[in-house]
């Protein structure tokens, strides 16, 4: 089995998270030729999957566990929460794991922050993406923070390969 690798993105609400996640992503992807998983943290249980009266929606909504399935798509639906080795094992394969926000899950983590850091987030970060706006000199920034640029992907990368879990 070949390894695999996993690092968490955190920090507040438009910090510009996903944004990042997704420039990665594409990059891991298309330009390194690794197979890329993400998963991302709802926890207003906000987000959005079906529509009520599809029978997707129905089976789902008994509670059952429900996968649907085309040609071109394989979607799992649960009524139920997954740690963390539960939801990698959902991943058929991948060399790569993104995960977006479950900042507590025990994952070498990079939180982003625009305009203000928030030292809430400094006992849960192993990197720092930040940009111009940010200087840090007014801020405690912990000495075992890497600061990476929040606009130079390829930073980002290099200190994912160097730094992410193997799981």
């Amino acid at each position: 089995m070949k390894k695999r690798l996993a690092v968490a993105f955190t920090g507040p609400s438009n910090s510009g998270k996903t944004t990042l996640i997704l420039k990665v992503a594409r990059k891991l992807i298309h330009e390194y030729k690794k197979e890329v998983a993400i998963i991302k943290h709802d926890p207003s249980d906000k987000a959005s999957f079906d529509v009520v009266g599809k029978d997707s929606y129905k089976f789902s909504d008994t509670g059952a566990e429900v996968i649907v399935t085309s040609p071109a798509r394989t979607t799992y639906f649960s009524k139920r929460n997954k740690d963390l080795d539960e939801m990698i094992r959902l991943f058929d394969k991948f060399d790569i794991l993104l995960v977006e926000g479950l900042k507590t899950l025990a994952l070498p983590r990079i939180s982003i922050f625009r305009d203000r850091l928030d030292s809430d987030y400094f006992p849960y970060m192993n990197a720092l993406a930040i940009d111009d706006s940010i200087y840090t000199a007014e801020y405690d920034i912990p000495s075992n923070v890497d600061i990476l640029d929040l606009n130079n992907c390829e930073d980002v990368i290099s200190w994912i390969l160097k730094n992410a879990k193997e799981v």
